[in-house]
């Protein structure tokens, strides 16, 4: 019996005129893993909060059609049985931890259900053990890292036991190291445990493998579906940029049967071009375009601008956590720098002192020129600063007056900047709809223009591309490569491996509150272990230096023009 049936669904949220779902029809089996993708706005998380019987019960607004599960009218199920039967984790995990300790967070759920206290002991102990919570009990879940959290979130969930289990993006705050953990936690709780999971995700290059079918979802509904290898062929035909990068790169170097693992990628490697001579593939040369661009234009000068100077800086929480040690950091103008490092390690705390919002233990912070203490550092907005948690910057009643008031409270005029943003960011359509009730993604760029509108000369974004598809995160990337271009620091601290390497010049990574690495994109990323591309691990061997699928293909594609090459591409 399937796990899920979806009869012709249609879904409006509250206020909106447009439908979330459109006529979904769709069938899941018990124990499948099934991944769901798609642009921002798509509909991807709605149908994901229909499956967990959240739609329209906890969000109101329109509902027509029907969804059973195991055979049964969701909508008739006690709503505390299916609670138990269908766990979700949400993208941010802080908003479903309610309690105090990890102890008491994995309880939670189990003390509403009124299990004995005997039966909560065993299956705390159990799920504990199994996701590797046991050292960490005790632990206060404000003190946790993102990857921790998340399991965390997780843990409560599986203690449940659910036979199905949903996650929303719950990569997105993760470090590559522990997405990849996390990833493969949920496949094993598929193939050993035959759980069922539905997986929502828009970073593709660690989890389109994983899945046994693939949906695709586009203005609320389903565009394509099948398996993987099923989606994979398809994208020269219908130029699908919801695929991971290595199925993009042989794609696009003309190849019909396209591998969708890296492992695959390397195995057409190997026979395409078993006799390569290297020295004949040219490696990639470091881009660092928007830099450049500001020096010409600024040749007259003496030096390059500093924006912003961190001299041996150390920063403690009141807790005593040293959590900055020693950094020494320079940013130019015209620069675009990107912050890595493991959860936990420092990033976020750096770049709030950067904005100010937190004052260095010891060191000093040296901005265009003058101490942090000597100024007003936001007067005219010249520093812009984006939290990870975009709710954290809407409180208007529409996305045009969420500009506007950022225009206000620095007693600037509008210019037409406004409207400019917004088509910029592709949300002149939401113009006036209240930013709260758009997708996570949406939201996302609404924050952004909130504090772009200002036009600051250091920009400072905390996890940008959260929440963002392909297509969006490629707009950014060019929009914030222009603003470098005009002579913008842009810092940026993120996760996203492949989005780093696209539109970085320079990579800072940090490990412990240190900086250990810094340097341009290819120094950094390309001599990386577990922060590296998908095809610099495809290219290892035959050309050094390749992050990006433009890289890769400059590099290679004129190699794959023999007669066995031919073949293997039919």
């Amino acid at each position: 019996m399937p796990a899920f049936q979806f009869q012709n669904l249609n879904y409006i949220y509250p206020e909106r005129k447009v439908p979330s779902l459109k006529n979904i029809d769709l069938t899941v089996e018990e124990g499948e893993f099934l991944l769901i993708t798609g642009g921002s706005g798509s509909g991807k998380s709605t149908l994901a909060r229909a499956m967990a019987g959240l739609i329209p019960d906890f969000y109101g607004g329109y509902f027509s059609g029907k969804i059973f599960f195991k055979g049964q009218d969701i909508h008739t199920l006690d709503k505390r049985k299916l609670a138990r039967l269908v766990g979700i984790v949400f993208q941010d995990p802080e908003k479903q931890l309610v309690k105090t300790c990890v102890e008491a967070e994995i309880a939670f759920g189990l003390e509403n259900l009124g299990l004995s206290r005997q039966e909560m002991t065993r299956r705390i102990a159990e799920v504990a053990s199994f996701l590797d919570l046991t050292e960490i009990k005790n632990e206060f879940t404000q003190k946790l890292s993102g990857g921790q959290k998340q399991k965390l979130a997780l843990a409560s969930v599986l203690a449940m036991q659910p036979e199905v289990l949903i996650l929303d993006e719950p990569t997105s705050q993760l470090d590559p190291a522990a997405a990849e953990d996390f990833l493969n936690l949920a496949k094993r709780l598929n193939e050993d445990m035959g759980m069922t999971i539905v997986l929502v995700e828009q970073r593709l290059e660690r989890c389109f493998h994983l899945a046994d079918r693939v949906v695709i979802m586009e203005d609320g509904k389903i565009k394509a579906m099948g398996s993987p290898e099923k989606i994979a062929r398809k994208n020269p035909f219908w130029e699908n940029p919801f695929l991971p990068p290595v199925a993009r790169f042989f794609a696009r170097v003309g190849f019909l049967k396209v591998p969708v693992t890296l492992k695959e990628g390397r195995e057409i490697l190997n026979k395409s071009l078993p006799e390569i001579n290297k020295d004949t593939v040219s490696s990639p040369k470091p881009s660092v375009a928007g830099f450049k661009e500001y020096a010409k234009l600024n040749a007259s000068s003496k030096e390059i601008s500093s924006i912003l100077e961190l001299k041996n800086v150390w920063f403690s929480y009141p807790d005593g956590r040293e959590v900055l040690k020693d950094i020494n950091l320079k940013i130019e103008a015209g620069e675009q720098v990107t912050v890595m490092g493991a959860n936990g390690a420092g990033k976020s705390t750096l770049l709030k002192v950067m904005a100010g919002l937190l004052k260095p233990g010891r060191g000093s912070a040296i901005l265009l020129g003058k101490s942090f203490e000597s100024q007003d550092k936001f007067k005219g907005g010249k520093v812009a600063y984006l939290s990870q948690n975009p709710n954290d910057y809407l409180f208007q009643d529409t996305v045009e007056e969420e500009l506007l008031f950022t225009l206000k409270n620095f007693s600037l005029p509008d210019n037409g900047k406004v409207d400019e943003l917004l088509e910029r960011l592709n949300l002149k359509e939401y113009k006036k709809v209240n930013p709260r009730d758009l997708s996570s993604g949406e939201r996302q760029r609404v924050a952004l223009a909130s504090i772009l509108v200002t036009d600051p000369v250091l920009l400072l974004l905390d996890e940008p591309t959260r929440g963002m598809d392909y297509v969006f995160k490629t707009d950014l990337g060019r929009y914030l490569s222009k603003l470098c271009q005009k002579g913008v620091g842009v810092v940026m601290v993120t996760h996203d491996v492949e989005f780093a390497a696209e539109y970085s010049q320079r990579v800072v990574l940090m490990y412990d509150g240190k900086i250990v690495s810094d340097g341009s994109v290819h120094e950094v990323l390309g001599n990386s272990f577990f922060y590296s591309t998908q095809m610099a691990r495809l290219c290892k061997g035959y050309v050094e230096g390749v992050l990006t699928v433009d890289e890769a293909v400059k590099a290679l594609e004129p190699h794959f023009n023999s007669g066995t090459v031919l073949e293997l591409k039919k």
